[in-house]
């Protein structure tokens, strides 16, 4: 059975709606980032790189988000789009792992995470951050679906950093981009997303913020020059 490596964050919750949408069978491992667990020997062996989620379907490994939406979407011939939008559901997903993304994510780090203020930094995430979501926003007008007339893994994709819009753009959220905030509503309505959001709710996860947790999740900043 397929092993799912889990922390309900961001990145993570795109793979469980994947399979709340399709009803894949899976085992759910949870791997507390604040205890440092994406460290562990073990769970380097999964992802070298340290980070949820991973799956390991049957001695078949996959890492990252993107992979493994793409993976799973292959394999189970659902959420994929239409052949002929491959192009353009590749374009978008990349879209989302190397730009809106990891801006967010960054942008929050800056604005929330950062051990000391650092106005430019505040700033160039943000403002990167805005202008990825007006890329997409630019791009749902007249649209139900980012690709094509489907819903696919990019909507997923893109609904895992946008149910955090309000943390990461701050002020009216999403609201300020009204294409992108109408094309969440809709995603987020879908029954699929409720049962993503109770995955691991049974599982403790230890809440961040002493400085154990922050040297578990920021290594790097510990790091002795």
């Amino acid at each position: 059975m397929l092993k799912f490596y889990y922390h309900p964050t961001p990145n993570p919750l795109k793979i469980a709606l994947f399979l709340a949408e399709t009803g894949l069978p899976f085992e759910l491992v949870p791997v507390d980032t604040a205890e440092g667990e994406q460290h562990t020997t073990e769970f380097r062996s999964i992802n070298p790189n340290g980070k949820v989620p991973a799956i390991d379907d049957d001695g078949t490994v996959v890492f990252d988000s993107t992979a493994i939406l793409i993976y799973l979407s292959d394999k189970t011939g659902k959420l994929g789009s239409a052949p002929k939008n491959r192009g353009e559901l590749l374009s978008w997903l990349l879209f989302i792992a190397s730009g809106l993304g990891p801006f967010s994510g960054q942008s929050v780090h800056f604005h929330h995470s950062a051990p000391e203020v650092l106005p430019y930094a505040k700033n160039r995430f943000m403002r990167e951050t805005e202008r990825h979501y007006q890329v997409l926003n630019a791009h749902l007008k007249g649209r139900e679906f980012i690709v094509g007339d489907s819903y696919s893994i990019a909507d997923i994709s893109a609904w895992g950093w946008a149910i955090r819009g309000g943390r990461v753009l701050g002020g009216e959220g999403l609201a300020q981009f009204p294409e992108v905030y109408r094309w969440f509503k809709a995603i987020n309505a879908r029954p699929a997303v409720k049962q993503a959001e109770e995955i691991g709710k049974s599982e403790t996860f230890k809440v961040p913020g002493d400085e154990a947790s922050l040297r578990a999740l920021f290594p790097s900043n510990y790091v002795e020059s």
